[in-house]
């Protein structure tokens, strides 16, 4: 199996939906090889539903950030944004 999910893991959308659409290819194509009841079968379909949860994280995460998130996304330098080390 070329397809990991550890190569997807900080893929923008376009790249996650991608990722998506190969693995299911690939898993269709280990599944006609190997067989549905065979582990790389099943490890194949683990790997889509892996990248497909990934890919609701990310939606969840970009629409759960708060109004002081989205400003210092935009205004990263601003006082209200700075970290200190203490």
């Amino acid at each position: 199996m070329t397809t990991t999910l550890n190569s997807f893991e900080n893929a923008g959308a376009a790249n996650i939906e991608e990722a998506i659409t190969d693995a299911i290819t690939e898993a269709r194509t280990t599944c006609e090889l190997d067989g549905n009841d065979s582990a790389g079968c099943a490890v194949a379909w683990d790997t889509v539903e892996e990248l497909q949860a990934e890919k609701a994280d990310q939606q969840q995460a970009k629409q759960s950030k708060t109004s002081l998130e989205n400003y210092c996304d935009s205004h990263p330098d601003s006082v209200e944004c700075l970290i200190y080390d203490v």
